[in-house]
């Protein structure tokens, strides 16, 4: 049986409903919109047919006759020079830059930036990048600078689940899925869930199998109108995956998230406006302008206040009422106790707006 490491990606392949070729994520040929990673090569170059130049002597003298021997001191050789062994090769020294596959940055208002940067796949999951992924998520939660995280693609791709073509060819022995999940697409999801910061997805193309999952656990889905979302693990005889089945029922209901996984159809962003899976739809012009302005709405917010508020909601759907009263009391009690707490209080009583520091 054909599989990846036990530490590959698990959100596609025979693990995750997104298959080596791209596409939208399921093997299937792309639908309208949609398109997988370009699989085509080059033809070989074709030989020059040009008429070759006339030959020329190995070395002549000045006045143009051939130099049968060594030349001989303060005799000049002409025709074309010798190689310098010693030289640098110029396809080494001036190499063609690759674009790096994940793109990050934080500006000064503490709005960081995670875009996934490979349109030719439909920006499909590398193990590389999630991994990356999880590192910037633990540590914007951990840097006091960073207000708000926004996760996003380049191209027509959100993200198309994971990239499985770097795999090898292993014996998957039991237990090796199972740690595969755990080890991968579940991390990553548990990541943004856990988060400290709020987290914006806004989703630009085609989000499928992990990639729809990815946006899914996001604490704010923007979605360009030509956004599609596709539970694909069906088409492929699979078991939903990435934290699917935990999400979809808490954010839309048992009936709805059974339709979408049992037929499999791909979404379109005013539908899952419609059924609550996207807080907005925008037009794709806008997408990065209205992400703008929310992260920057949320990077002047109480970023404590937000990451308990945060923990609150993401914990009442598995908490009865007297655990969630306890966690609302003990997250209050905590949440006094920072500079941002005490500033809105005070600038409530002197009639002024607070100015939170995230502190």
């Amino acid at each position: 049986m054909r599989g990846e490491p036990p530490n590959g990606p698990v959100g596609g392949g025979i693990w995750g409903g997104e298959l080596r070729a791209g596409g939208d994520g399921t093997g299937n040929p792309p639908e309208s919109g949609a398109t997988g990673p370009d699989t085509t090569k080059s033809d070989p170059a074709t030989p020059d047919t040009a008429e070759p130049a006339p030959a020329i002597p190995l070395s002549t003298t000045e006045s143009g006759t051939a130099d049968p021997g060594p030349a001989t001191p303060g005799t000049a050789k002409s025709g074309p020079p010798e190689p310098d062994p010693a030289a640098p090769d110029p396809a080494q020294t001036n190499p063609t830059p690759v674009p790096p596959p994940l793109l990050h940055s934080t500006d000064d208002h503490g709005i960081t930036r995670i875009t996934l940067n490979r349109p030719d796949s439909l920006n499909a999951l590398t193990p590389a990048q999630r991994d990356d992924i999880i590192g910037l998520l633990e540590a914007a939660s951990a840097d006091p600078d960073v207000r708000v995280v926004v996760l996003t693609g380049t191209g027509r791709g959100f993200c198309a689940g994971a990239d499985l073509r770097g795999g090898t060819s292993k014996e998957v022995l039991p237990g090796d899925v199972a740690r595969t999940l755990r080890r991968g697409a579940q991390r990553l999801i548990a990541a943004v869930l856990d988060c400290e910061k709020p987290v914006i997805a806004a989703v630009n193309g085609t989000a499928a199998g992990l990639g729809a999952h990815l946006a899914f656990a996001c604490d704010l889905v923007l979605a360009a109108e030509s956004a599609r979302f596709i539970e694909v693990f069906v088409r492929r005889g699979l078991v939903p995956d990435a934290g699917g089945a935990y999400l979809l029922p808490r954010l839309i209901g048992a009936h709805r998230a059974k339709e979408l996984m049992f037929f499999g159809d791909p979404l379109t962003a005013p539908e899952a406006e419609r059924l609550g899976l996207v807080n907005r739809v925008v037009p794709d012009g806008e997408l990065a302008k209205t992400a703008q302005e929310w992260a920057a709405r949320l990077a002047t917010a109480p970023t404590r206040s937000l990451a308990l508020t945060k923990q609150l909601l993401n914990a009442s759907l598995d908490s009865d009422r007297a655990t969630a009263f306890a966690a609302e009391a003990a997250a209050q009690e905590i949440n006094m106790t920072t500079s941002d707490a005490r500033d809105g209080l005070r600038a409530f009583v002197e009639r002024r707006s607070p100015k939170f520091r995230g502190r």
